[in-house]
C-alpha cells in the first residue's frame, strides 16, 4: 500500500459519492476483451532473453523501405532529408520542455511561432496553433469548437472523410449532447451534402483530397454552410497536397485540420504524428491547443510567449476550450525544419513529383483487365475497384514483397460494398520499377 494513499474506508466513501458499488463499474465503458490480462507470456526473463524475444517479434514486420510500397490512407511514405534528423537531435531542441517560462525557452517558442506561420500559409487561414496530437484528434476538436461558436449541436460528416477521423469525432462529442451524422461512404464524391445542411447544423466536415483520393471543390459547400450560419471544417490528411491544390481557406473553410506527418515525420508504425489546426482570426479565442505569439521584451527586442491560454491548466476547467494541454513538440520541429528546407518552390516540386507518380501508377494498374480506377481526379492517392476481394489481393501481393495499398474492408469492416476497393498511394519514393512490379504481380494474381 506504499503508493496507494487511500485506505479501504476512504475508497468506499469515494465510491458512494460517485454512485458505484464496486471498482469494476468504473471500467464499464471499456470492452471486456480489452481488460483480459491472460497473456501468453512468461512471468519473468533476463534482459538478454527479452531483447531476443522482442527482436524476433520485430523481425516479423516488413519495413516500408524494404520494397514497393503503396500504402497511404492517412499516413504516407515520403523522403525525409538527413538534415531534419540532425536538427531535431540537437540538445537544445531534444531536451527542451514545455515553454511556460519564456525567458528560458525562446528557441522552442520561436520554432513554434514559425510552425504556426507555415501552417497558416499552407492552409490559407489567418491563424494556426502550435499543433495537436494528430489529425483525427484535431478533427474532433474542430467539431467541438464549431459547436461552441455556433451554439448548435448537429455535426454533418462527409462520406469521404477517413472513417477513423469520423470515429474519433463521434467519441469526442458523445457526452456533450451533440448529434454526429456520418454519411454513407462516398467513393466517387457524388454525395449531396448541401441539401442536408439546416438551421441546426454547427458544421460540415469534408476531407480534401478525400479518403478515396478524390479532389473536391469545397467552395459550394462553404457557401451553403455560411448561408445557414454553419461552419465548414476542411480536413487534409496529406499535407504535401497543399503544394498543388487550392488551399481550404481560399475555398471558404472556417477551420482547417490535418495530419502533418507527411512533412518531416516518418511512418513510425503509426506515430507519434503531428496534427495541424488553423482557423480564422475571429474564432481565435475558441481555438483549442497551444498558441505562441510574438511580442517585445522590456528592452524592445523581439520575443515570443504563449498567449491566449484557454486550456484547463490556465483557467477553470469548465471554461477551457479543450483538454489539449501540450503539443507534438519534436514532430512539430521536424515539420518546420523540413518545410524550411523545401521552401515554397520545393514544396510545389515535391507535390508535382507525387502527382506524376500517382498518374503513372493509376495508368499501369487501370490497364489491367477487370481493374477500374474509380477517381476522375486525384493527387497522389486513388481507389481501385477490383473484380475480387481487395484484402485477398493485398495478402497475395505481400507474398511477392509488394505492399499494395489499404483494402476497403480494413477501414469499413461492416460495409460489404467496400470489400473490392483498394486504396493506393504513390509518393515521390515510388519508382518506375516499383510500379512495373505492382502491375505484373496484380495481373498475375487476377489471372
Amino acid at each position: 500500500m506504499r503508493y496507494l494513499p487511500l485506505n479501504e474506508t476512504e475508497r468506499r466513501a469515494m465510491m458512494k459519492v460517485i454512485g458505484a458499488d464496486v471498482v469494476d463499474e468504473l471500467f464499464s465503458d471499456v470492452p471486456a476483451n480489452a481488460l483480459n490480462t491472460d497473456f501468453d507470456l512468461p512471468n519473468h526473463q533476463s534482459e538478454m532473453q527479452v531483447e531476443r524475444a522482442m527482436g524476433a517479434m520485430a523481425a516479423k514486420n516488413r519495413a516500408a523501405s524494404a520494397g514497393p510500397f503503396f500504402i497511404g490512407a492517412g499516413a504516407y511514405k515520403h523522403h525525409i532529408p538527413a538534415t531534419v534528423d540532425h536538427i531535431i537531435q540537437r540538445s537544445e531542441f531534444l531536451t527542451a520542455y514545455t515553454p511556460y517560462q519564456p525567458e528560458i525557452a525562446q528557441g522552442t517558442l520561436q520554432y513554434l511561432f514559425e510552425f504556426q506561420t507555415q501552417v497558416a500559409a499552407l492552409t490559407g487561414m489567418e491563424v494556426a496553433n502550435a499543433s495537436m496530437y494528430d489529425g483525427s484528434t484535431g478533427c474532433g476538436e474542430a467539431a467541438l469548437m464549431a459547436r461552441r461558436v455556433t451554439k448548435r449541436n448537429k455535426i454533418l460528416v462527409s462520406g469521404g472523410l477517413h472513417p477513423q477521423y469520423g470515429a474519433v469525432t463521434r467519441t469526442n462529442l458523445e457526452l456533450v449532447n451533440a448529434t454526429v451524422e456520418l454519411s454513407p461512404i462516398d467513393v466517387d464524391a457524388s454525395e449531396d451534402l448541401i441539401s442536408q445542411i439546416d438551421d441546426d447544423t454547427a458544421c460540415v466536415i469534408v476531407q480534401n483530397p478525400d479518403v478515396f483520393g478524390n479532389i473536391r471543390d469545397l467552395t459550394p459547400i462553404a457557401e451553403a454552410a455560411h448561408e445557414k450560419g454553419a461552419l465548414l471544417v476542411a480536413v487534409v490528411t496529406e499535407a504535401v497536397s497543399l503544394g498543388a491544390l487550392k488551399s481550404p481557406g481560399e475555398m471558404g473553410a472556417d477551420i482547417v485540420v490535418g495530419e502533418g506527418q507527411s512533412i518531416g515525420n516518418g511512418l513510425n508504425f503509426g506515430g507519434p504524428y503531428v496534427g495541424l489546426f488553423a482557423t480564422r482570426q475571429k474564432y481565435i479565442r475558441q481555438m483549442p491547443g497551444r498558441l505562441c505569439g510574438e511580442t517585445a521584451d522590456a528592452e524592445g527586442k523581439r520575443g515570443f510567449v504563449l498567449t491566449l491560454s484557454t486550456r484547463e491548466q490556465h483557467i477553470r476547467r469548465d471554461k477551457a476550450t479543450s483538454n489539449i494541454c501540450t503539443n507534438s513538440g519534436l514532430c512539430t520541429l521536424a515539420f518546420t525544419a523540413h518545410m524550411t528546407l523545401l521552401g515554397e518552390a520545393g514544396l510545389r516540386r515535391l507535390a508535382m513529383l507525387n502527382h506524376e507518380a500517382a498518374c503513372k501508377t493509376a495508368d499501369a494498374l487501370g490497364a489491367i483487365d477487370g481493374v477500374e480506377v474509380v477517381n476522375k481526379s486525384y493527387f497522389n492517392e486513388f481507389t481501385l475497384r477490383l473484380p475480387v476481394k481487395a484484402s485477398d489481393i493485398v495478402e497475395r501481393l505481400a507474398e511477392d514483397g509488394i505492399l499494395a495499398g489499404v483494402p476497403g474492408d480494413r477501414l469499413w469492416p461492416f460495409d460489404r460494398s467496400a470489400d473490392n476497393l483498394l486504396l493506393v498511394a504513390a509518393t515521390e519514393c515510388v519508382t518506375d520499377e516499383d510500379i512495373n512490379s505492382f502491375a505484373t504481380s496484380l495481373r498475375g494474381a487476377l489471372s
